[in-house]
């Protein structure tokens, strides 16, 4: 089969959708060809997949730089869909969009990549410790865990029955095999010859991963980030959205997500992403420590490469080849946290390449598939019961990152994104010029995820009424400042200003979190709980001071406010001890205050 020409001359701008004349069943060229069959373009190999069929017509959405491709050359039918490899080895390792390691590119080609290249995604030739779950004889079910292997220091590979196939162990061993070297025989239940299975699967990246049932999501994730975890939580197989604009902080915030999350994996998509943010995760996540395995964090980590000068086409690939990676350790039963960043690139490129199509275009040129294509995207969190034995749990969260041009929140990706995820972490502008990090908008930002019961079993039966309490105080500071700028601070009645007082301090030493101090970068929920409480207990005396006829400057000069001021600079055991007696000395100094003549 040959290429036709788009236009008249021919010519073809980096990463076209291609299109190819000729009889779709011809021998020539793409015989029984389907929607999404991934087909070799020209005589480089160029990787593409088959996006519409009409009549006599293939459209092909090439995933590399089409340049300098000439009618005439031919293309290959592989009669598969887009596939991932999965197995032991994709751990610490870091992939373009396609799953090919750039480290091996970069060893077969040069740091220049050439066009076509083709590099197996795992390590063919390394052999694994084996170590069986089942015996000989046994009877095994999709998602049984046949064996395990040490895949990384703190990450147990679990070798799973493939889904669709039952039957009856006929042999197994312990010992060292490659990813091509049968470990077991099985024979289906249903007869046949016996199936190998390998530590090696494939599976296409554009279908979900099968679980024998969705679990409620109401477990949080926890983060380390008290504005996330007191306010704003995301439930562990929850979907959260962080739209900002250029400089606000989203991938400060994510990779922070990635170091300080409660998850057992991390899959990190860099979807379309400026070149120079891209190469700063790769630069540091090698040689970051993971803080509660003291290992390097790349040990679990999976990166996705795909910045914003390839090709538009692949930052679709990046997208489901990370979520189908990250669906694959789930159903090991881990929990798994992925990070694309950003979700606004994947948008542009479904526009682009719809525009080429000359499809009929939806609001600001957008496809009118696009809420579909995200709804398909974050649907694929969740938390589940795996299939297979032993019982296990396994989670997703999904953390998308979304670049709205401008900050504005009202165009459609960012909508879209807004209508399928539980929380919205919005990002201020304003924040980020005042320095205040992370700059979540506390009056713009929600969750829908009801975890209030969890909170006061877990951690502490005031912890609701704490939060709810704190959010009431911020909104109504945003109603006060709204009359401040109309008629000035002095209108104000002494009780209206202790709010504004009590505010500033909430946002100061409480939301305010700084991602680079060795301390505060950090926080643990039982220091975030006693942070809070010493906030709120300052506010309740303050309130009942100023009622009694107080003056507010001098409470805001008791000492307990600077030591108020310096709660986050508590190492984490310290604070515990420290905390609760901060309370005590808040108590005690407005007593003293009420006593004095």
């Amino acid at each position: 089969m040959t290429l036709a020409p788009l236009s008249g001359n021919g010519a073809r701008p980096a990463g076209a959708v291609v299109r190819i004349a000729g009889p779709v069943v011809s021998a020539t060229g793409l015989d029984g060809a389907r929607l999404y069959d991934v087909v070799r373009v020209g005589c480089s190999g160029l990787v593409g997949e088959v996006i519409r069929l009409a009549g006599e017509l293939a459209t092909v959405q090439v995933y590399e730089d089409t340049s300098g491709l000439r009618v005439g050359e031919p293309v290959e039918n592989t009669g598969q869909p887009l596939i991932a490899r999965l197995g032991p080895g994709l751990l610490g390792r870091v992939y373009d969009g396609l799953q090919r390691p750039l480290a091996a590119l970069a060893r077969a080609g040069g740091h220049f990549l050439e066009r076509g290249g083709a590099v197996s995604p795992l390590p063919l030739d390394r052999g694994w410790a084996f170590e069986p779950r089942v015996r000989p004889g046994q009877e095994v079910e999709p998602g049984d865990v046949l064996g395990v292997i040490a895949e990384t220091a703190i990450i147990e590979h679990r070798l799973l029955a493939p889904p669709g196939l039952r039957g009856r162990v006929l042999a197994i061993a312990p010992g060292v095999f490659t990813l091509n070297e049968a470990v077991t025989q099985i024979e289906p239940a249903g007869g046949g010859a016996p199936r190998a299975v390998t530590l090696r699967q494939d599976w296409p990246v554009r279908h979900p991963r099968p679980s024998r049932a969705k679990l409620s999501p109401d477990w949080p994730l926890l983060t380390g980030t008290r504005i996330i975890d007191a306010l704003f939580p995301v439930a562990k197989g929850g979907s959260a959205v962080i739209p900002g604009g250029f400089g606000t902080g989203k991938t400060v915030m994510e990779q922070s997500l990635a170091r300080w999350a409660a998850a057992d994996i991390v899959v990190y998509i860099g979807c379309g992403e400026r070149g120079n943010e891209m190469s700063d995760v790769l630069e540091e996540f090698p040689v970051l420590q993971d803080p509660r395995h003291n290992v390097p964090l790349m040990d679990r980590t999976v990166l996705i490469a795909n910045t914003s000068n390839m090709p538009v086409a692949a930052r679709e690939a990046s997208i489901y080849t990370g979520i189908t990676i990250a669906e694959y350790y789930r159903d090991m039963g881990y929990d798994v946290l992925v990070l694309a960043d950003s979700t606004s690139r994947w948008g542009e490129a479904l526009r682009e390449i719809s525009g080429r199509l000359e499809e009929m275009p939806g609001e600001e040129g957008y496809p009118a598939y696009l809420a579909t294509r995200l709804s398909e995207f974050y649907e694929r969190s969740g938390r589940v019961r795996c299939l297979g034995m032993p019982e296990r749990h396994g989670s997703l969260t999904l953390v998308g990152a979304v670049s709205p041009p401008g900050g504005d929140f009202s165009e459609p990706v960012t909508q879209n994104s807004l209508r399928v995820a539980g929380a919205f972490w919005a990002l201020d502008y304003e924040l980020s010029r005042r320095r205040h990090f992370p700059a979540i908008n506390w009056t713009r930002s929600y969750s829908l995820y009801g975890l209030q019961n969890w909170y006061a079993s877990e951690v502490s039966p005031a912890w609701p009424g704490l939060v709810g309490e704190a959010t009431a105080l911020l909104q109504r500071e945003a109603e006060l400042l709204e009359i401040v700028q109309l008629v000035g601070p002095d209108a104000l009645a002494e009780a209206q200003r202790e709010v504004l007082a009590i505010a500033r301090l909430l946002r100061e030493d409480f939301l305010q979190q700084a991602a680079f101090d060795e301390v505060d970068r950090y926080c643990p929920l039982d220091k975030t709980f006693w942070m809070l409480k010493a906030v709120l207990e300052f506010h309740q005396r303050a309130q009942a001071a100023v009622a009694r006829g107080q003056a507010l400057d001098g409470l805001m000069a008791l000492p307990v406010v600077g030591d108020i001021a310096r709660m986050k600079e508590l190492p984490p055991p310290e604070a515990t001890a420290a905390l609760p007696a901060l309370i005590a000395r808040i108590a005690a100094q407005f007593e003293q205050l009420e006593q004095a003549p």
